[in-house]
């Protein structure tokens, strides 16, 4: 569509323009209020994520797909097909069928990826398992989206898989395999162990030797009658407040997203893209982000290490002359925290993403300053928009990459509105932010009430998070409308005062919560974890404040913290903060 005039770009014979063309970074200012559209001259696919895979193994035959270096497993794309096609097969034959769902419990494994693949060409539905869950969350999981199948080791570290399954299903131990009967988990009846031989539970080489000719016929015949909007990965939230919901996904979204994050990265057309990858597979940024990347994009995943490490994710990036980065803040923080850094040859990373929760600008900067990492992007989303909406382009301003979580993505909707009246805001005011498009995931597993919450009738997803959009499509995140502190009547942001203190040398984290208080209703504490060998006291940092944040936002009191609590996949929840700190103060 031309403009009316070469002087008023943002107006159109309808009305104003709210459409930002995502191909390449923007340059013309277009929106002329808080909703944006991210056109692009790609269409959406229809493939599936089995096609997908395929589809890469046919072009990429002989360049690796995976390499996991703990485990040193090595796969090329033709390798990992005919792996994923076998398993599938498999699949098949133990009785499992399309809408199933299997459970996948474990650390980033080469079973893990496997099992992505091989669920998904056999239609049946991946339940993604936080591998920290213990006995009643699991429980509650697999009650919850009724697993018929589960795939875990033995163990890993301090989690005994099997012991914690016989503790839910001691019925296991008499049963043959597959045909567990379980009282308190009515819909399970196979378990899959990747390494060694259990009592009713079958081996992994049970399962890639148990498709016959006639299954892989099946599995073929099967290709035609799948979907692309089948369900086809139920994501758990993390449950920072009440139990965890199922976040259900479709081929459709996550295929989709995959490529339109792969396309904003340059990977289309960058050659021989190997991304190390140490964030957890069960989360959306390693599934997604990673794995379905891997597949859309015929890129190489290089995972370091199968639970966290710092040091093996600067090692692999050394050693397997990787181009690309993934982590959350603190694994970043983390790395910039090794005391070696700099004996680490990282001159074959061309760029990076920091995603998973909020990103002080003070990290992003030094990330790129330090490790050298500049085509470095802010990817934002929820595990329920399949995940990312908003994601820098590698070629923006400093400004952009610290400040932003980037710009529109391709083919979504995004809007800011008055919480309390649902009215857009004006542009650049903060609201809270909604999601529409491809990416809104199809339900809440069996939760049509929790659904009905977040989803409404026009399909506008609400983030619950507070949000301002500016005239080029970059989103700021200003923090979460439920940690949003009410100060005498004025709101705060704990996100902004975190991300100022975040420039204070000695901090190396900062959490910033509302505290009860009778005059002001809440007051601003910051919690504090300090850089290693560092002291600190309240007084330094209220005066290194004053001055440059206003006055009602510096905190009102300060603690110092060797750690926060977390969910089980690393989240801090700051409500569980809010109660121990204010018992600390004794208030």
């Amino acid at each position: 569509m031309r403009y009316p005039t070469q002087r008023d770009p943002c107006k159109t014979p309808f009305g104003p323009k709210c459409a930002v063309h995502v191909d390449s970074p923007p340059t013309i200012p277009t929106l002329t209020t808080s909703y944006a559209h991210g056109t692009s001259s790609k269409s959406l696919l229809f493939s599936t994520v089995g096609g997908s895979l395929q589809a890469s193994a046919e072009r990429f035959p002989d360049r690796e797909a995976v390499v996991f270096l703990q485990d040193r497993v090595r796969k090329t794309f033709s390798q990992l097909q005919q792996d994923v096609d076998q398993a599938a097969a498999g699949l098949l034959a133990l009785g499992l069928k399309r809408g199933d769902r299997l459970g996948m419990w474990g650390p980033n494994t080469y079973e893990w990826v496997l099992f992505q693949f091989a669920s998904a060409k056999a239609g049946v539905i991946l339940v993604s398992v936080n591998p920290a869950y213990q006995v009643q969350e699991l429980e509650f999981a697999l009650r919850k989206v009724g697993c018929n199948a589960i795939v875990c080791p033995t163990q890993f570290k301090t989690q005994k898989y099997c012991d914690m399954l016989r503790q839910i299903c001691p019925e296991m131990d008499t049963a043959i395999p597959g045909s567990v009967k379980s009282a308190r988990l009515p819909d399970l009846h196979t378990v899959i162990v990747t390494d060694s031989r259990q009592p009713g539970m079958y081996h992994l080489e049970d399962v890639m030797q148990a498709g016959s000719s006639q299954h892989m016929q099946q599995l073929e015949e099967l290709q035609k009658k799948l979907s692309f909007d089948d369900p086809i990965n139920i994501q758990f939230t993390s449950g920072t407040t009440g139990n965890p919901k199922g976040a259900t996904l479709s081929h459709h979204n996550i295929v989709n997203n995959a490529y339109f994050i792969g396309m904003r990265l340059g990977y289309d057309w960058r050659s021989q893209v190997r991304v190390c990858l140490p964030v957890p597979m069960y989360h959306c940024f390693g599934s997604v982000g990673g794995g379905i990347v891997m597949a859309t994009h015929g890129i190489t995943l290089v995972f370091p290490s199968t639970g966290y490490d710092g040091r093996a994710n600067l090692a692999a990036m050394e050693s397997e002359r990787c181009t690309f980065v993934y982590g959350t803040p603190t694994m970043y923080i983390d790395m910039l925290g090794q005391p070696d850094l700099a004996k680490f040859d990282l001159s074959s990373v061309e760029g990076g993403i920091m995603a998973g929760s909020p990103c002080p600008p003070e990290i992003v900067k030094k990330v790129i300053s330090t490790m050298g990492i500049k085509e470095f992007v802010i990817a934002y989303g929820t595990t329920e928009n399949s995940p990312v909406s908003f994601c820098g382009f590698p070629t923006d301003n400093l400004e952009r990459k610290s400040e932003t979580v980037g710009c529109i993505a391709s083919h979504i909707e995004a809007k800011v509105v008055d919480p309390g009246s649902g009215q857009l805001v004006p542009l650049g005011i903060s609201g809270e932010l909604m999601i529409r498009g491809y990416c809104v995931m199809l339900e809440y597993w069996g939760d049509v009430a929790k659904t009905d919450e977040c989803i409404a009738k026009d399909r506008w997803y609400k983030t619950g998070d507070i949000a301002s959009l500016d005239k080029y499509g970059f989103c700021r995140i200003e923090g979460r409308i439920k940690d949003m502190i009410i100060r005498g009547g004025e709101n705060i942001y704990p996100a902004e005062i975190e991300q100022f203190l975040h420039t204070h040398p000695k901090v190396q984290e900062a959490q910033v919560i509302g505290i009860k208080d009778e005059r002001m209703g809440e007051e601003v504490c910051a919690c504090l974890k300090l850089k290693a060998g560092q002291d600190c006291s309240a007084e330094d940092i209220k005066a290194y404040c004053k001055g440059k944040i206003a006055h009602f936002k510096i905190p009102r009191y300060v603690t110092f913290v060797n750690d926060y609590p977390l969910t089980v996949s690393g989240k801090i929840q700051k409500n569980k903060l809010r109660v121990q700190t204010e018992k600390f103060l004794a208030l």
